[in-house]
């Protein structure tokens, strides 16, 4: 159990300071903000195989400014995040004729990813921290057999 809530205290730590970011760059650049659209409140499954491995993640969208171009919102954002201590890259992404701008930050394993085209107002925000167990592995157990040499059905041979 000790493993288990130091653990979720690790996934707790890194989760507080990328809400916080996240928070920061939403207010800064974009309009009509709905922070309640932000969800990183309780751990998500990253990864279904065993062992389980869970991480806050979220995506949020909201709108920038009619007078701010998507260039401008990509460098304001990447200037944000450099002054937060964070590595960024910036880029561009071609999708099926729509390109984006993408904003890209890693900080203490945590990262966020920002996108924004000329073709759209939108500004889409993903941010997620590692992967980590919350619950140490269980061993297999193999259950019972429901019979067993000696506790056959009458009439009846075990393969």
């Amino acid at each position: 159990m000790e493993q288990t809530s130091k653990a979720r205290d690790e996934l707790d730590r890194l989760g507080r300071p990328l809400r916080s970011q996240l928070v920061a760059l939403i207010t800064d650049l974009t309009i009509r903000v709905h922070l309640r659209r932000l969800s990183l409140d309780e751990p998500k499954v990253a990864d279904g195989r065993e062992p389980l491995r869970h991480h806050y993640a979220t995506v949020y969208q909201g709108n920038r400014p009619a007078t701010v171009t998507a260039a401008e919102t990509a460098a304001r954002a990447a200037f944000l995040l450099r002054e937060a201590g964070w590595d960024v890259t910036a880029s561009e992404e071609n999708d099926d004729g729509m390109l984006w701008k993408v904003v890209v930050a890693h900080r203490d394993g945590n990262g966020i990813r920002i996108l924004t085209s000329d073709q759209t107002p939108a500004v889409a925000f993903r941010g997620q921290t590692p992967a980590l167990e919350l619950c140490p592995p269980q061993p297999v157990q193999q259950p019972e057999p429901v019979r067993t040499p000696e506790t056959p059905t009458p009439g009846h041979v075990i393969c």
